[in-house]
């Protein structure tokens, strides 16, 4: 079994092997080999509403239902706390999936159909490709979904006539011109070059900086943006292992992933970023547009990779959202400004 820099199962490129880490859900664990699986019992055929979030340090998940061996649809209606709409209107809005990608410190909530009497169901997390230098995120099965007549209601219900939120009254994100483009990029260094097994520092730099592994002591921002703005940030991944952008307090659209433009109707806080396999022309991408028009986001907090070992090793940064001047963004027709693409060999 290989071991990666940080001491953790190293990723095979098989979906099989030894993880990383084990995985447990709502307490109950599921460890390698066997993978006991936790019991979730439903009525045949019974709709849920599920809400999952990855609290896991290091892990990514690929969530799968199986019914009888064949993955089932599930109604995404919410992706880091923020519905599921079209351009931010409000609205019933699902998306009918048969598999959800959630990052470290991800969220997601969707509706779940039950199986039907007499078969078996199981919870899954397909493998991910953590890249060369990453963890091993292989296929196990998490949970075992048991269908039977007797089972007992969810402990949490939604309400019969939910209270209906007010409208937003700002212009959809993908509807504004940012005022600002910037470029970031995550790197890592081994602490000795001649030592493949010594430990790693981990960087997310703004282009331009020094790379410089955050200091907690510090209160001097990386970055500063006005309350009220709309930023487009293109992040880009320099490391060979698959990275979690996530950023405090405000949520973003995806707009470009490596290259292939993206019209996603929903806003995140945490973004994969793609691992570099030392092939490509240029470092693989994201470009999103971050929302700072909300008069709470005013402050200093943190952006950072959410792979604990990477935010402690250094992977993090501070953004300061100064009070509103007379800078405004304004509404535009949705053709964005673009920055050429860093080929590997710039610096």
């Amino acid at each position: 079994m290989l071991i990666d820099h940080d001491g953790d199962a190293a990723n095979t490129g098989t979906g099989f092997g030894r993880p990383a880490k084990d995985l447990s859900i709502n307490f109950v664990p599921v460890p390698y080999p066997d993978y006991p699986t936790a019991a979730i019992k439903m009525k045949p055929e019974e709709r849920q509403f599920w809400r999952v979030l990855n609290a896991s340090a290091i892990t990514y998940l690929n969530l799968e239902l199986l019914y009888g061996h064949t993955p089932q649809e599930v109604g995404i209606v919410a992706l880091d706390g923020v519905p599921v709409n079209t351009n931010g209107v409000p609205a019933n809005s699902i998306l009918w999936r048969n598999h959800i990608g959630i990052p470290p410190g991800g969220r997601a909530e969707f509706i779940v159909k039950g199986p039907p009497a007499a078969v078996s169901g199981l919870f899954v997390t397909r493998s991910v490709d953590t890249g060369v230098g990453g963890e091993n995120d292989p296929n196990r099965a998490i949970a075992t979904i048991v269908s039977t007549e007797d089972a007992p209601a969810p402990r949490s219900t939604l309400a019969a006539s939910p209270e209906t939120l007010p409208s937003s009254s700002l212009h959809w994100l993908g509807n504004v011109v940012p005022v600002h483009t910037r470029r970031l990029y995550f790197s890592e260094k081994l602490l000795d070059a001649n030592d493949p097994n010594s430990a790693t520092t981990f960087y997310l730099t703004v282009d331009g900086q020094t790379p410089t592994p955050f200091d907690p002591s510090s209160d001097v921002p990386n970055i500063i943006v006005k309350q009220g703005d709309v930023e487009d940030w293109i992040i880009e991944n320099r490391s060979t292992e698959l990275h979690a952008f996530h950023i405090h307090q405000v949520h973003f659209m995806l707009l470009d992933w490596f290259g292939t433009p993206v019209n996603e109707p929903f806003l995140r806080d945490t973004i994969n970023v793609p691992f570099y396999d030392g092939r490509t022309l240029q470092y693989p991408s994201v470009k999103i547009r971050l929302d700072f028009r909300d008069r709470n986001a005013i402050g200093t907090f943190v952006y950072h990779c959410h792979l604990l070992e990477h935010e402690d090793g250094g992977m993090m940064g501070l953004i300061r959202v100064e009070p509103a001047d007379a800078s405004k963004s304004v509404v535009h027709d949705p053709a964005t400004r673009n920055l050429p693409a860093r080929s590997p060999g710039a610096h």
